[in-house]
C-alpha cells in the first residue's frame, strides 16, 4: 500500500470518496409502489428493506493489476458505528462517531470500498447529499444495451470530494448492471465498469465483480459475510 503502484491504482480507483461520508438512519419509510422514487426502487431491489436487520457485515475489497495485488479486510457493525480495518498487517477498529486523524484516513478507504459494493443502499444514506436524474431511455456505456439510466450529482459541499457524479444503468429489475462515475460532473466518465457476479447474503443483493472494458485490472469482493440480529 506504501508503494507508487498503490498510490497510483487508488487514484483511479478511490471514486467513492465522492459522497458525504452519511450516517443517516438505515431504516426507509413506507410508501406505496407509486410514491416510490427510482433511487428507492434501486436499493429495494438490492435488498434494502433486509439492512435493518444487519448487525455485522464482513468483506475483502481486491484489486488485481498485471501481478500485482491489494486487499483490504472490513468489519462493519453498523448499529454501533464500530468499524475494524485489516490491511496487510495493521489491524485498526475505530468508532465512525468520534474518529482522530488517523481514523479519519482510514475511514475514507472504508467508504471506498464500500461504496464499491453497497452504492445502491448509498442511495438512501445519502439521499439529502444529491440530485438526480432519470433517463427511460440509455445506452450502456460497456455493453452497449438499452437500459434505464440513474444520474446522481453529489452536492458542492461536503463529503470527501463533492461534486462528482455517478450514471447507474440497470433493466426493468433496478438491478445495477453498469456504472460510470464523472469527476466534479464532467461530461466524459474518468472510470465505467460493471456490476456482475451477484450474490444473495442474507437478502442482500451484493455484486461481487466490477469489470472495466479495457481489461488489465480487476476489482472484486471475497469474504462477504452477513450477520442480523
Amino acid at each position: 500500500m506504501k508503494t507508487s503502484y498503490i498510490v497510483g491504482l487508488f487514484a483511479l480507483l478511490l471514486i467513492s470518496a465522492c459522497k458525504t461520508d452519511s450516517k443517516k438512519s438505515e431504516e426507509t419509510t413506507e410508501t406505496t409502489e407509486a410514491e416510490k422514487t427510482v433511487p428507492e426502487r434501486i436499493a429495494e431491489a438490492h435488498g434494502f428493506e433486509n439492512w435493518k436487520d444487519v448487525e455485522k457485515i464482513t468483506f475483502t475489497f481486491n484489486v488485481d493489476r498485471d501481478s500485482m495485488h491489494f486487499e483490504r479486510k472490513w468489519d462493519w457493525r453498523p448499529k454501533t458505528n464500530m468499524v475494524t480495518s485489516i490491511s496487510g498487517t495493521d489491524t485498526l477498529t475505530y468508532d465512525r462517531a468520534d474518529m482522530d486523524s488517523i481514523a479519519l484516513k482510514t475511514n475514507g478507504g472504508f467508504v471506498n470500498d464500500r461504496y464499491w459494493l453497497m452504492a445502491p443502499f448509498n442511495l438512501m444514506w445519502d439521499a439529502n447529499n444529491y440530485t438526480y436524474e432519470h433517463t427511460v431511455e440509455a445506452t450502456a456505456p460497456i455493453s452497449e444495451e438499452p437500459m434505464q439510466k440513474l444520474t446522481i450529482v453529489y452536492a458542492n459541499e461536503g463529503g470527501y470530494t463533492p461534486g462528482d457524479a455517478y450514471d447507474f444503468y440497470f433493466k426493468d429489475d433496478y438491478i445495477v448492471q453498469e456504472w460510470a462515475y464523472r469527476k466534479s460532473n464532467q461530461e466524459e466518465p474518468n472510470l465505467v465498469s460493471t456490476w456482475e457476479d451477484y450474490v444473495n447474503v442474507e437478502g442482500l443483493q451484493l455484486a461481487k465483480q466490477h469489470n472495466r472494458p479495457d481489461g488489465g485490472m480487476s476489482l472484486y469482493f471475497t469474504g462477504l459475510s452477513v450477520n442480523k440480529e
